[in-house]
């Protein structure tokens, strides 16, 4: 969990379905209460096509409510569906909370391109974050054709991180290499900030494959555990 200020944090992202870039567009915290707030990228973002919230339509106010804002509690599954606990303990749950499952799960929707993070804040010290790698097809070149030869690492690998001083779209951009140096791919634009901090101050980060599919999904197809420690 990231926390901060006695708050605890979740970053809102959007995709643009036009350049594929991924921008923080939205602040939601927690504590006796909930507040939002758009973040610095949000207009960034809707230059790229990003349509603000139409229950949050100013960019410069703080909303606050004491419960949960149900634009967002909508996005989850219903408490008293039937399979309710299965889906608790496939995001590691023993009660149904909101905000801690629209953490876990991302709360994302095939209606638009938002999902929820859990941030890396500056002042965490341990930490471990799980996400999928980016630019996996560009990198494997398979193109969900022939995924059993184009992907060839497992549950448990390591793969280590790089820093892309040269990528001409992203200063920050960290790369994601398994045993042999091969590029998997990079580390999402929501994260490459604060790691590409992290790997300059030579902090310890270990990073190993939490899960492959090969069944022809490419944008999600490998996922990774991080752990950053202190």
């Amino acid at each position: 969990m990231s926390h901060k200020d006695g708050k605890d944090y979740l970053y809102l992202v959007w995709k643009s379905g036009q350049s594929g870039r991924q921008y923080i567009v939205g602040q939601l915290t927690r504590n006796s209460h909930y507040e939002f707030q758009y973040c610095s990228e949000v207009k960034a973002a809707i230059e790229d096509g990003f349509a603000p919230l139409l229950c949050f339509p100013d960019l410069n106010k703080q909303y606050e409510d004491e419960k949960l804002f149900s634009v967002f509690s909508s996005r989850l599954p219903d408490k008293k569906r039937k399979n309710i606990n299965d889906i608790l303990r496939k995001y590691e749950l023993e009660d149904y909370d909101e905000y801690a499952l629209l953490k876990r799960s991302g709360a994302r929707l095939p209606i638009d391109n938002l999902e929820f993070i859990d941030p890396i804040l500056d002042d965490e010290k341990d930490l471990t974050r799980i996400f999928f790698v980016a630019g996996v097809r560009h990198y494997l070149n398979c193109e969900g054709d022939d995924c059993l030869k184009a992907i060839e690492i497992t549950r448990g690998d390591e793969v280590y991180l790089k820093k892309d001083s040269e990528n001409q779209y992203d200063i920050n951009a960290v790369q994601v290499l398994d045993c042999s140096g091969k590029v998997l791919g990079y580390i999402p634009r929501y994260y490459s900030n604060s790691v590409a901090e992290l790997l300059e101050t030579k902090k310890k980060i270990s990073c190993h494959i939490y899960n492959v599919d090969k069944n022809q999904n490419c944008n999600e197809c490998i996922k990774v555990i991080m752990e950053i420690r202190n």
